[in-house]
């Protein structure tokens, strides 16, 4: 059962998986071309929760739908420092959070 030939056949496919994720871009929404030109933000790069909005809504139809799905998967899985190589490729960047302005006083 385990077939050492399997085994390449399915690292194959992963690396050809990542290096597809690596390349592909958000289309379409919040993260999309309208908010983070000029052709939207790396996928790899999305929040888990914005993801979670597709498990709940459905994903996209055709191979975009499948990539999303494993990034998803992978971001809750806990291994999303897999994207990290390819987050130093594109200068480490990841998507800032804003600031909240926080007015707290205590023992006034």
């Amino acid at each position: 059962m385990n077939d050492p030939a399997d085994s390449s056949d399915l690292t194959a496919r992963i690396q050809s998986e990542l290096a597809e994720i690596a390349q592909t871009h958000m289309p379409f929404g919040r993260y999309g071309p309208a908010h983070f030109p000029p052709c939207g933000a790396p996928i790899y790069n999305l929040p888990a929760e914005y993801l979670y909005y597709f498990t709940v809504k459905g994903f996209p139809k055709g191979r975009l739908g499948e990539l999303l799905r494993i990034v998803y998967q992978t971001k809750v899985d806990g291994a999303d420092s897999i994207f990290d190589e390819m987050r130093q490729k594109t200068g480490g960047s990841r998507f800032p959070r804003k600031t909240r302005r926080t007015n707290y006083r205590f023992g006034d």
